[in-house]
């Protein structure tokens, strides 16, 4: 039995905020891109609730409802969007040889990758029970809805510390849940927290469960691992900080990366290292992680794509 075998222009790999983007940009560039959204279409926003600092929502918009306007707009400008996984790639030669569901191989003159990056949790039953009614694993995302609440954030490094910082800014109270006697964050970050009066440092704590009444969070019981005393803080925030990890293994060897593995691409570029192959949102973005610079970079990566099938087609028929 022969390998189904499809060739396209531009294979976006990713259904968030960037991949939809790029979709856009390529179909009205007349790419007639084939997008496949992976496990989770429509990324992290479809794990939020409501979503009030994208622009043009005036009344805020739910992260699901805003992801499926981002899909109709790109299919109806010719998107040929599918439900699929891409199980593993072939980057050695052109075109670009990719694998969707280990089954079927796409030939891809061009390839945008955006396929996003995933929180680390704590593996709490209780903290997905809860996520998006109180548990949150991005302050600058929902810490406005927390304005003059008592809240508590975990982790230990500088991501931590400064959305710790930003939410003081906002709440009355936050507590900080360091579950070793110091942090990892650097020593500005930490100067700047325990300088900050409405943040008390919980150190050696750890979070042992998120409480709540069915619908949203009203207080948090952690433990001191050094005497084993229990206490419940009554917040009605929980914030998560203790990492992400972008969803990029199936790349790896083939494309460039950092120690964690976001994407390097080059300077005022989403360019990666292979030539052809694009990426953009989170999967390259460590430090901002918001659904505006994931599209801002979709359309960037769009743009790049057709550039450089431009100067081919230029060159070939030159």
């Amino acid at each position: 039995m022969s390998e189904e075998l499809e060739h396209v222009k531009c294979l976006i790999i990713g259904s968030g905020p960037a991949g939809y983007t790029a979709a856009i940009y390529a179909a009205r560039a007349d790419l007639k891109p084939v997008l496949y959204t992976g496990m989770l279409a429509g990324g992290q926003l479809t794990q939020t609730t409501e979503v009030e600092n994208y622009p043009g929502y005036p009344e805020g918009i739910l992260g699901p409802e805003m992801m499926q306007n981002f899909e109709k707009q790109a299919s109806r400008l010719g998107t040929d969007i599918r439900f699929g996984y891409v199980s593993s790639v072939d980057f050695a030669s052109l075109p670009h040889k990719v694998v969707v569901d280990e089954s079927k191989t796409i030939l891809a003159d061009t390839v945008i990758i955006s396929t996003g990056a995933s929180a680390k949790w704590l593996g709490l039953e209780s903290e997905q029970k809860y996520n998006g009614f109180g548990v949150s694993a991005c302050a600058v995302c929902d810490g406005f809805f927390f304005r003059g609440q008592d809240v508590a954030i975990v982790g230990a490094g500088d991501t931590a510390a400064e959305e710790a910082t930003y939410l003081a800014k906002l709440c009355r109270k936050v507590y900080m849940i360091v579950r070793r006697d110091e942090f990892r964050a650097s020593k500005a970050m930490v100067h700047r927290v325990l300088n900050t009066p409405n943040i008390e440092v919980l150190y050696n704590t750890e979070t042992k469960e998120i409480m709540g009444d069915g619908q949203v969070v009203n207080s948090v019981k952690v433990i001191n691992n050094q005497t084993n005393e229990e206490t419940n803080l009554d917040v009605s925030g929980f914030f998560v900080a203790i990492g992400h990890h972008p969803n990029t293994e199936i790349f790896r060897g083939w494309i460039n990366m950092d120690e964690t593995g976001y994407i390097i691409t080059k300077p005022d570029s989403s360019e990666t290292n292979i030539e052809g192959v694009f990426a953009c949102g989170d999967a390259q973005d460590h430090i901002y992680r918001q659904a505006i610079t994931a599209a801002g970079s979709g359309c960037m990566a769009a743009i790049d794509a057709e550039r450089y099938l431009a100067a081919k087609e230029h060159v070939v028929t030159a």
